[in-house]
């Protein structure tokens, strides 16, 4: 089984500043919620395996020394691989129409466990979901929990951004500066005739090397082991329950998005974005 992976920030991490030098062998000890959480939920005992993240990218492999229960809970642990992930080669994206009834946390969840790095909130016209004002801040407030704690669940170091929610207007000027920007944005549409198999996908980032692919290795300190340059946005835009009207379809084909049909069949908005991202990701050879 692998194991459980918690995430560590500056302040529920201790000594001080030891996320930027720990080592193999350093004594470290988490606290907050997620150390109640490994002690009283888990129920994590000496000599067990813990992954500590902070979600950009860190994992700290860790074997538990000590675990304290109680209301604050602290977790004793020893460092047996510090391992910087390489920033991404192609950044997949889903622009999430807002849905009723939790679909669209859901389709984070889903997204992020399947290597989501960005989710970006879209206030689309058919939306029966509304954020104004605080709700706006609450709604990405959710979905950013969502995206934390699935990517927990599936083991990831990093932990998708949620960004600003867009309205279609502004929707179509972030496409148009992805497109120019050598990225592609692919708009799911049940009445498309291209099916996404044969979408153009834009070339991964150059600079990678394999060694680089496959992550640091024991006692590797280094934070910038992505290569150069920013990685290429691929993006997939779901519509909400009512579908994507027509003059929105327009105006992002208009802007550079190209529109295809995920499969023969109709999915929910819940599952179409990141069923669309799964596919993408072996295409691009993500998940080698």
């Amino acid at each position: 089984m692998t194991a459980p992976v918690f995430i560590f920030t500056p302040e529920t991490l201790e000594p001080a500043g030891a996320a930027d030098i720990a080592a193999p062998g350093d004594g470290l000890i988490l606290n907050g919620p997620e150390a109640h959480h490994a002690v009283s939920v888990r129920r994590l005992r000496p000599g067990e395996r813990v992954d500590l993240v902070d979600g950009r990218g860190l994992r700290l492999v860790c074997e538990v020394t000590d675990a304290e229960g109680g209301r604050r809970g602290r977790l004793g642990v020893r460092v047996v691989h510090r391992v910087q992930e390489p920033d991404a080669r192609l950044k997949l994206v889903l622009v999430q129409a807002l849905a009723k009834s939790g679909r669209d946390e859901q389709a984070v969840e889903t997204a992020t466990e399947v290597g989501a790095d960005q989710v970006v909130p879209w206030w689309a016209e058919r939306c029966v979901s509304v954020w104004r004002g605080v709700k706006a801040t609450r709604g990405r407030q959710r979905w950013q929990a969502a995206a934390r704690e699935a990517a927990k669940q599936s083991r990831r170091a990093r932990v998708p951004e949620i960004a600003e929610l867009l309205t279609t207007a502004e929707l179509t000027d972030w496409v148009r500066q992805v497109c120019e920007a050598g990225g592609t944005a692919l708009v799911l549409h049940e009445e498309a005739t291209r099916p996404i198999g044969d979408a153009a996908l834009p070339e991964t980032r150059v600079g990678v090397a394999a060694s680089e692919a496959a992550g640091a290795t024991e006692g590797d300190s280094r934070e910038g082991a992505g290569g150069v340059g920013e990685a290429p946005v691929l993006a997939v835009v779901v519509g909400p329950e009512g579908g994507i009207g027509p003059a929105e379809v327009t105006a992002l084909e208009d802007a550079g998005a190209t529109t295809v049909r995920l499969g023969p069949y109709v999915l929910r908005t819940a599952s179409a974005g990141p069923v669309a991202l799964a596919v993408l990701a072996q295409r691009a050879g993500l998940w080698g």
